[in-house]
């Protein structure tokens, strides 16, 4: 009879240790298994474009002048020249930042990015777009669910997330997308999503320039979106340069990986490591490589609930990893009696058995199971939960992996409350 592994123990503020990882067995992999690990190997690390003018190239320093000198010979040294609210022409640094991203839009091709910029200014004025922000559009069903901004990278840049698998259901899709007006009033919300990502930004060189865009393609209709994104698609690279440091694609289809293993030679080293492709099932891993667990929302795995934000900056968590085969104890101690403890708790992919007790200090005291073992699903949100003790002891929250194999990241945080009668 094989013995049972010994579960880890985790205690309270001291940080998990990560045990060295037993070899898996090997086995033979298919064409699709390669060429979906070859789509889902990060990216080779992307390195931020530099706004500081010491830093950049002769060619390109003179680039920036040129653009400057064809912008005032346009709308002369006073003419108004402005994009998200900053006049172009003051020679201020927010405005070098800007002129930049066209720059680096059109690798330094001064005619081409003076060319992109007069486009970008004539759509701007025509789409109304520096009022777009403060909008009502009567997208209540969609904002937080569709598109939306939400907490930060571990680096500080605004995160914004797309999910299209609610059109699925065909009456969304035609109360949405129905006729050409309701597809050009939906363009315009998503527009201004970008806009409010966008007023995030520092524009300054050192500071934060540019967002993270996170894609879930679960169950995404692709046929019936196609016109709605090739237009938002469109929208963006003609007026949106370098405005995205990172993209990240979650729960990809196979075919998706495999299509992109196949393009991925013919893109350009910079291109691709702004590129994250994670398959359906990995999103609480790819995402906690680039945002801290209390960012990350629920859905996909992380400990941010819809309104959490709005009280403040979150509670940082403590991120743990559960192997397979291990069942990982953590013990939360120094209750004291009539205090209220209060516990998030997640694992990406779940599928596994949760439970939690309160163990008395007091020998010979019960131990009260404030939560029954139960198996858990994958799509289980965060566990959020509270017990007010009777007694002083501790608080055990379980995670038992022991019938799987899969390694599997996770998340906790916990406030303690004394009680104030005492």
């Amino acid at each position: 009879m094989e013995k049972a592994p010994s579960p880890i123990t985790i205690p309270e503020k001291i940080p998990p240790e990560d045990p060295p990882e037993a070899s898996p067995k090997p086995y033979k992999k298919s064409l699709v298994t390669t060429l979906m690990e070859a789509a889902t190997r990060r990216s080779p690390s992307f390195k931020e474009d530099t706004y500081f003018i010491s830093h950049l190239k002769s060619s390109e320093k003179k680039a920036l002048q040129d653009l400057k000198d064809k912008l005032v010979a346009s709308y002369g040294p006073d003419g108004e020249c402005t994009v998200w609210g900053m006049p172009l022409l003051g020679g201020d640094e927010k405005a070098d930042v800007i002129l930049l991203k066209f720059l680096r839009a059109r690798d330094f091709r001064v005619s081409d990015s003076f060319h992109m910029l007069e486009k970008c200014l004539a759509w701007r004025k025509e789409f109304k777009a520096d009022n777009v922000a403060e909008e009502d559009l009567g997208f209540k069903e969609l904002e937080g669910g569709v598109a939306y901004m939400h907490g930060y990278d571990r680096e500080g840049h605004p995160v914004c997330y797309n999910a299209y698998g609610v059109f699925k259901d065909k009456d969304m899709y035609e109360r949405i997308f129905g006729d050409e007006e309701k597809l050009k009033k939906f363009l315009r919300w998503r527009v201004q999503v970008l806009e409010r990502g966008i007023n995030l930004l520092h524009f300054k060189p050192g500071g934060i320039n540019s967002i993270i865009q996170v894609t879930d393609l679960k169950d995404m209709p692709k046929r019936e979106l196609r016109v709605a994104s090739n237009q938002i698609l469109s929208l963006f690279q003609d007026n949106y340069p370098e405005m995205v440091a990172r993209k990240i694609f979650i729960n990809v289809p196979w075919y998706f990986s495999v299509l992109y293993s196949m393009f991925c030679p013919f893109l350009t080293q910079r291109t691709k490591s702004k590129f994250v492709i994670s398959r359906e099932g990995y999103a609480a891993e790819t995402l906690y490589k680039f945002i801290t667990p209390e960012d990350v929302p629920v859905q996909y795995g992380g400990l941010s609930r819809p309104n959490d934000l709005q009280n403040g900056p979150p509670k940082p968590a403590s991120e743990f990893t559960v192997k397979g085969g291990e069942k990982v104890n953590i013990q939360i101690e120094g209750i004291e009696e009539g205090a209220t403890i209060t516990w998030d708790l997640v694992v990406g992919g779940w599928d596994l058995e949760y439970s939690a007790e309160f163990v008395p200090n007091v020998e010979g005291s019960y131990t009260i199971a404030v939560e029954k073992p139960r198996k858990l699903s994958p799509s289980e949100d965060a566990i959020h939960n509270s017990f007010t003790s009777r007694e002083n002891g501790k608080m055990v929250l379980s995670v038992d992996n022991t019938a799987s194999r899969r390694k599997k990241v996770a998340a906790y945080r916990y406030i303690v409350r004394k009680s104030s009668l005492l």
